[in-house]
């Protein structure tokens, strides 16, 4: 079996990378990256092959030969670029090339966004009205449409994975787009004080970036088209974070309160997680406090 994962050094497809080479050991697996947010930092010990190249790079593609599955991470992520010719140009269109490098009965698992629900109503269903507010998110939306249209067109399985607010190990070098847990555990193991938006309420569906891995795994074995939420169904504050982070840490910092900048912000997220489990099978098993707890003393501390 040939395995294709797209963004392969970046957060999340380096996690699932090195998880794949254990479920599949026999299997040749192949890591692609721009390095746009990545960093082969994030594939010590990986045995399979990494290439650096861009999905938006057609004859880079053909060069790596046929998949029998492509797990597609490769995205432009950052939320506050304006370009939305080359956002939909990595977003959808490359998307639209790993298609010509899928066999004829493969399967393609993707991740797609909650950012395509904007300030809809919760918990957020997969089937509801969309609201996407930027860029990022209306190129998430495009890529759904068109990824559920080719499954139909060309017989293919396809799953798409609606991404929570993922946190974890190997997100460092997102920087500026790294996860509130990461940003706000290194200022207050600087021993700053945590700086969140006022009140501190905002809430948001975290989940650790195992979970994340593990629906990818489950949607392989599924076998089954569709577009699935995954998060944990639960939605944590802001505020709450720092409370947990005070208590993995050992410390005890106020948040420092400031004024919003942005015109548009999702107070809220949260995960219908029904779909998923039912189609997929998968439920997260992390929660916040353990998952933090992990993290912070597992990899955060560590590094």
């Amino acid at each position: 079996m040939r395995i294709l994962v797209t963004g392969g050094a970046g957060f999340i497809g380096s996690n699932l990378s090195l998880a794949l080479e254990k479920k599949f050991p026999e299997a040749q697996i192949f890591a692609i990256d721009d390095l746009r947010s990545g960093s082969v930092e994030n594939l010590k010990g990986f045995k399979g092959k990494f290439l650096k190249g861009k999905i938006e790079d057609k004859n880079f593609l053909k060069n790596l030969g046929t998949f029998d599955v492509i797990f597609h991470q490769a995205a432009i992520t950052d939320t506050t670029i304006l370009n939305k010719e080359e956002m939909f140009s990595v977003n959808v269109g490359g998307f639209e090339n790993i298609v010509e490098i899928l066999k004829e009965q493969g399967t393609i698992v993707y991740a797609s966004s909650a950012g395509v629900y904007g300030n809809g109503p919760v918990p957020m269903k997969e089937n509801q009205k969309l609201l996407p507010h930027n860029i990022y998110a209306e190129s998430k939306v495009k890529l759904d449409e068109v990824a559920m249209k080719i499954a139909k067109e060309k017989n293919l399985t396809i799953a798409g994975l609606r991404y929570f607010n993922v946190y974890g190990p190997r997100e460092k070098y997102k920087g500026k787009s790294a996860s509130m847990i990461l940003q706000l555990a290194k200022q207050m193991i600087s021993k700053k004080r945590p700086r969140i938006f006022k009140w501190g309420e905002q809430k948001r569906d975290f989940i650790y970036v195992k979970d994340v891995v593990e629906a990818n795994l489950k949607a392989l074995g599924a076998g089954k088209t569709g577009i699935f939420n995954v998060g944990t169904g639960v939605a944590t504050s802001f505020n709450k974070i720092i409370e947990i982070l005070n208590h993995t840490l050992g410390t005890d910092f106020e948040p420092e309160y400031f004024d919003n900048p942005y015109g548009f912000y999702q107070d809220l997220t949260q995960a219908d997680t029904t779909l998923a489990e039912k189609q997929i099978g998968f439920k997260a098993k992390w929660s916040i406090e353990e998952g933090i707890s992990d993290y912070i003393n597992n990899y955060v501390k560590t590094s």
